[in-house]
């Protein structure tokens, strides 16, 4: 018998089928439709669990004319062709053509025979890997389970126009017009099956499988490209029309649920390594950043904290004796605790408790499709933790597996095994996770894992806010309160430079919530394919140093500040002392990201209550400027255009800088303006990255206090940035608790009219328990400075 985990499940026939079954439209909205098709014409539902939105009533006005229908409402038009069954969205004022299925296939399937891998449990051991302990056996034979299908839909993509989404992915793509994107879940690939476009329209694909886009020029200015889903009863997918890629945002929400508000102290500064080892490695950490006035808001215990096995929710008592002690510790130091907790218990009571329930999947991994099991799973992160005062989740290995980690792939035509094997890495896992999973719903578990530690932890109490920081996303998870980070990435200036178009097509889905590992997590070099890191002294050489520092200073302007990584400390400390050139960046970078939190709180608030996304492509902001349209590293956070230093200062002290046409931009640090629509050359000394802020914006700040809460009640200064008219809402609330669903907020417009050189500050709307009712705001304004109390 072969010793193997990972074998290919899909076995196709190659015959591709056409159908004269007709698509099924309903229009959700006057602007949304959605579009099912199923080669039998039966509705056969995917049941995903996506989407929750509750249809609205549409008036739908029908015409039938010789070759096609027409189905109008208020903001669309839909055409169906009577022959061929393809459909084309237009704009319903202007007529023109948003998108269009290929007229001669919209689409396609290809039976798939589902088989699945019969394991020997009497061989089962124990192997370390660099994702943990796993557990190998060996293979007694493979059953076939059952039947699905292959569904392609086959599209003409306008040639003027980009392409964003699709999630968190390795191919190092801006705009995704022209590409092939391999979607599936894994340790360094994160899928959401949205594409948005900035021709105003957007595409949610409802299906729980592996995915593939692709894309290639037809030669008649215009793209030819095809969605393929691997495994599903029905093709399932909505046509998003909008204003804006904004607004396609706000659709995905409405269809899949809310943005989660997280906590004000989240936007703070996260320090995390792998690993403290104790209670009092912990505690001593944060007493140093106490002692250095380094603002921080949260610790992380990382992995390997169980007594026994593998992915055990209990602390071992030899160096964690007293968890509530722990959390209680930390608390007293004005800081907040993360705890790393796994679906794959293993060799420990818990899996045995899972085991004789019937809650555990091969390989052992829990099974979060069953809501008991779910249940269960909250029960011991509960007693251990929640209970014990311990206040966010860190949910690893949420894929919940990957086929090439543990298992390094044999070479293929002499070819090692590497990055970019994007197609074979692909196969790879997908077949492991439809077998493991289902091939319906591969790609779904972090969807359901994440929505059993919000729906728990919110039946336990209301007063503390969900944060699950986790390594797998789907469309849908942005409603339970987490955050992604981008897997374990090594450290070099390429894979830096490949991470920032990737977090902005995820971000582009209408799932806001990204952040990386700063420093990257591998820093060393060995064998295996991920594992190149190219700084194998850490922080004991000045190159990783800055590497660092560069990586800092980017992530400054994502969702979350959070330092993390493996081979070498991350402590600021590690990285020199005050007066010296790095530890100063990084102190720097800190108290810039604190003095700005109003401004990040205020716009997460935007994202709970809209459309909003505060880190995001230049094309959101300047659709039509072909410039930025496959510019990877520039992008907006607010009303910021972050410019991140990719390269070493060895390469180069200088970078190009677009500044994007329609607007003018003023230099943050020098307050020098711009006019935009050109490049221009910048030096990048050690202490600061290229940052510019548009005309017509106005940016909220306060003092960069030692934490979040200290904040309260401080002035807050409004800066005006003149040469447009600005508009901005300031947001607050009591900072965590679920008070601010019950309408428990304030808010305050400023308004600045341009013409008249006149800021408006409006009228408080709202109140929470808690709030001041006196607030001194410092105006920083093109005549000058002044203060006023209100």
């Amino acid at each position: 018998m072969k010793k193997s985990i990972y074998i290919l499940f899909l076995f196709f026939s190659n015959l591709l089928h056409a159908s004269d079954a007709l698509p099924n439209l309903q229009f959700v909205t006057p602007s949304i439709v959605r579009v099912q098709w199923s080669a039998d014409g039966k509705l056969h539902r995917n049941n995903t669990g996506v989407c929750i939105y509750i249809p609205q009533k549409v008036k739908v006005k029908v015409i039938n004319k010789d070759c096609n229908v027409f189905f109008i409402t208020t903001q669309l038009v839909v055409e169906m062709d009577k022959k061929t069954k393809a459909l084309v969205f237009r704009d319903r004022k202007s007529n023109h053509v948003l998108l269009e299925e290929n007229h001669a296939r919209p689409y396609e399937t290809e039976p798939v025979v589902q088989r699945r891998v019969i394991y020997d449990d009497a061989t089962a051991h124990k192997e370390n890997t660099a994702n943990g302990m796993v557990t190998v056996k060996n293979i007694i034979r493979i059953d076939t389970i059952g039947k699905s299908t292959r569904f392609r839909v086959n599209f003409r993509f306008c040639k003027h126009q980009a392409l964003y989404g699709l999630g968190s992915q390795m191919e190092d793509y801006m705009n995704l017009l022209g590409k092939t994107v391999y979607l599936t879940q894994h340790n360094l690939k994160l899928m959401i099956p949205v594409l948005n476009s900035t021709k105003g329209y957007g595409l949610l694909f409802d299906a729980g499988s592996a995915m593939k886009f692709s894309s290639e020029v037809d030669g008649h200015n215009g793209y030819n490209g095809t969605m393929e889903i691997e495994a599903a009863k029905e093709l399932d997918y909505y046509f998003i029309k909008g204003q804006s890629m904004a607004d396609v945002v706000g659709g995905y929400r409405f269809l899949t649920g809310r943005v989660s508000l997280m906590p004000r102290w989240l936007f703070g500064y996260t320090q995390s390594k792998e690993r403290y080892v104790s209670s009092q490695d912990i505690i001593s950490t944060l007493k140093e950043y106490r002692r250095r006035h380094v603002p921080i808001d949260m610790i992380v215990q990382d992995w390997n904290y169980w007594p026994e096995g593998w992915g055990y929710m209990k602390m071992n008592p030899k160096y964690y004796p007293d968890p509530k002690a722990l959390a209680d510790s930390v608390h007293s130091l004005h800081a907040k605790l993360m705890i790393s907790i796994w679906p794959n218990p293993q060799y420990c009571p818990e899996e045995v408790d899972f085991r004789k329930r019937g809650f555990m999947l091969e390989h052992s991994v829990y099974d979060a499709f069953n809501a008991d099991a779910r249940r269960l799973y909250w029960n011991y992160a509960n007693n251990e933790f929640f209970s014990k005062g311990f206040d966010a989740w860190w949910c690893d290995s949420s894929e919940p597996l990957d086929a090439d980690w543990n298992d390094i792939p044999e070479p293929e035509n002499g070819k090692p095994y590497g990055w970019n094997d994007h197609k074979r890495r692909w196969l790879l896992n997908q077949n492991l996770l439809s077998d493991v999973l289902g091939a319906e719903r591969s790609s779904l578990y972090s969807l359901y894992h994440s929505m059993g530690i919000y729906e728990n932890q919110r039946a336990t109490t209301l007063q503390k806010r969900v944060v699950n920081l986790t390594r797998s996303s789907y469309a849908g998870q942005q409603r339970y309160g987490t955050i992604v980070w981008n897997g374990d990435t090594h450290a070099s200036w390429s894979s830096f430079r490949q991470q920032i178009p990737s977090g902005l097509n995820y971000m582009a889905t209408g799932n806001p919530y990204w952040t990386v590992d700063i420093g990257s997590f591998f820093v060393k070099n060995d064998s295996r394919w991920f594992h190149k890191g190219e700084f194998p002294d850490g922080v004991k050489d000045d190159a990783y140093k800055e590497y660092y520092v560069r990586m800092f200073q980017w992530a400054t302007f994502l969702p979350m500040l959070r330092s993390h990584g493996s081979d070498t400390p991350r402590e600021i400390w590690r990285f020199g002392e005050p007066g010296t050139p790095y530890y100063d960046a990084i102190l720097k970078m800190i108290r810039l990201r604190y003095s700005l939190i109003p401004y990040i709180y205020s716009m997460a608030a935007a994202q709970y209550l809209g459309n909003y996304t505060m880190a995001r492509p230049l094309a959101f902001d300047f659709p039509a400027d072909s410039c930025v349209w496959d510019l990877k590293d520039e992008y907006m956070f607010g009303d910021f255009l972050v410019c991140p230093v990719t390269h070493s200062v060895k390469e180069a002290n200088s970078r190009q800088i677009y500044l994007p046409e329609s607007t003018g931009w003023t230099d943050f640090w020098t307050e020098k303006h711009y006019r935009g629509g050109q490049w221009i050359k910048m030096n990048t000394q050690i202490d600061r990255l290229p940052l510019f802020v548009k005309d017509g914006s106005i940016v909220v700040s306060t003092e960069p206090t030692e934490y979040a809460a200290e904040q309260k009640n401080k002035p807050v200064t409004i800066r005006v940035y003149p040469g447009a008219d600005a508009d901005f809402t300031f947001y607050e609330d009591e900072g965590d608790n679920y008070d601010y669903e019950k309408g428990d907020f304030s808010t305050i417009r400023f308004l600045w009219n341009e013409h008249y050189h006149k800021l408006t500050i409006g009228n408080r709307h709202g109140s929470f328990p808690g709030m001041s009712h006196h607030q001194t705001f410092i105006l920083q304004l093109p005549s000058g400075q002044k203060v006023i109390h209100l």
